[in-house]
């Protein structure tokens, strides 16, 4: 059952450096043959940051109206609808402009670009809100919260759990009554393996007193930490409560499409296909729910429309990991041409993510894994791991680990991945399927089978690659031995 051999090409060239920034800048100057333009353009519209005096205060009258409602447009997990979004970031630039000095301005418009930098997926946006948050701070100094706040929201855009962290707990520790802390902090937790913090957050953020507006985001964020911990029902309940208390039709589609993702995860097609679809109609910019739509239709055997799902989704400004889902489906159906230049979309996607500010190490790390150069892939997933060792982190390196063939130590990862103590119990096929691969080849037959079995009860379409796959490592290891128990 050796799956261990290099196919494809690998997705950087040259060797790998030892440093993770110089891989970075290598990424970077790739991505400016395609985009770096774009990433830099808007910067020059906005006027330099003041290097003195005090901030003025907004002006009086219709102007500040918009400005004292935007930033609970803004607020890191509370979804904001695109146009909304790019109206606001029209305004808050004219306002800039106006009143370079207003950090509130400065810090709600630096928000609002980070925010449509995740909606869309263009990385471009992430530079300019960090120029703007960063002006902020310098105008009002460093217990700015709004400033705070953005900039927790867009290191975990750009997924710097450890920058992430860091803001968030100086706006805590600023604020520690406001809520809007809260949501970045456990997910900065999260992402850095602390799950035993992140409850602790979500325990802090569910006494505080909060109002109607935030309470739908609270829930999603309970839902997030009952779903790592194993507790779908609950977590099912609390985005089903989110989606029924939301306020604006993005924000109910976001939590939609978060309970058609957790069906997608049991296993449960056409549930998720009905919430993916009900998302899509109240808001058919949302990011999520394209893939997913598509995901489940090609596990439904819709391959036709799944196929015209995925080109649809990935056709303007793709997320690197659809393009990911998208050549595996094409490879898994004997397209082996369609699939490469899905991957081939997803390397120039990558590098422009890169080239703004984002940390796709994990993606590029498992795509090697399986499609590229394995020992590349261990060599950036060690890395990745001694910086944020989250449980993504941990089955990507242990399955990495086992394609180098390691199989010793990638188990030591695996079984961290799928360790309820460690990792927080989330249910997953994927990490399910991994570790029995890797038992099984290290002759732990009893373990493989039940892990393999695991992952197919979880969820029996986790993947048109791997499903297949899982089903012939369970022949390979036949039935369980009809021996008599020990005691006997």
């Amino acid at each position: 059952m050796d799956n261990r051999q290099c196919v494809g090409t690998s997705l950087i060239p040259e060797p790998p450096a030892p440093r993770r920034s110089v891989r970075l800048a290598r990424w970077v100057l790739v991505a400016s043959l395609v985009g770096s333009v774009a990433v830099g353009a808007a910067l020059v519209v906005l006027p330099e940051p003041p290097r003195h005096g005090p901030a003025r205060p907004p002006a009086a009258g219709p102007q500040s109206r918009p400005q004292a409602q935007a930033p609970a447009v803004v607020t890191y997990g509370v979804p904001a609808a695109l146009p909304g979004l790019t109206a606001l970031i029209g305004r808050q630039e004219q306002r800039v402009r106006q009143h370079p000095k207003d950090a509130p301005a400065w810090a709600v418009l630096g928000s609002a670009y980070a925010e449509r930098g995740r909606r869309t997926g263009d990385a471009a946006d992430y530079p300019r809100a960090e120029r703007a948050l960063r002006t902020s701070l310098e105008v009002r100094g460093t217990r700015n919260t709004e400033a705070l706040d953005g900039l927790a929201s867009l290191a975990l855009a750009r997924r710097d759990f450890p920058a992430a962290k860091q803001y968030a707990e100086q706006a805590r520790k600023a604020a520690p009554k406001r809520w809007s802390a809260y949501p970045a902090l456990i997910d900065a937790y999260t992402g850095l393996g602390d799950y035993e913090k992140a409850r602790s957050a979500l325990d802090k953020l569910l006494a505080l007193r909060t109002d109607a507006t935030a309470r739908p985001a609270v829930m999603a964020r309970a839902a997030a930490v009952y779903r790592d911990r194993g507790w779908r029902e609950d977590a099912v309940a609390q985005l089903t409560d989110a989606a029924a208390a939301a306020r604006t039709p993005a924000e109910q589609a976001a939590w939609l499409a978060g309970v058609g993702q957790l069906a997608w995860e049991r296993g449960d097609l056409p549930d998720a296909l009905d919430h993916f679809e009900a998302a899509l109609r109240l808001d058919p910019g949302q990011r999520a729910a394209p893939a997913g739509r598509a995901r489940t239709l090609a596990a439904l055997g819709r391959t036709s429309e799944a196929l015209a799902a995925y080109r649809a989704a990935v056709a303007k400004r793709p997320r690197p990991e659809d393009l990911l889902e998208l050549g595996e489906l094409y490879e898994s159906l004997g397209q082996q041409g369609a699939a490469e230049e899905s991957y081939a979309r997803m390397r120039e996607a990558v590098g422009l993510s890169v080239a703004g500010g984002v940390d796709e190490e994990l993606l590029i790390g498992r795509f090697e894994a399986d499609h590229g150069d394995p020992w590349e892939a261990v060599e950036r997933l060690e890395e990745e791991w001694r910086r944020q060792p989250g449980i993504e982190v941990a089955d990507a390196l242990g399955w990495a680990l086992h394609r180098t063939g390691e199989d010793h130590k990638a188990l030591t990862y695996a079984a961290v991945a799928t360790d309820k103590a460690k990792g927080g119990g989330v249910r997953n096929a994927l990490y399910a399927f991994h570790l029995g691969v890797i038992e099984a080849e290290l002759d732990r037959a009893g373990p493989a089978r039940r892990h393999l079995q695991e992952a197919l009860r979880i969820n029996p379409y986790f993947s048109p690659l791997r499903v297949p796959m899982a089903q012939e490592a369970l022949r390979e290891l036949g039935d369980v031995p009809d021996e008599p128990p020990p005691s006997e």
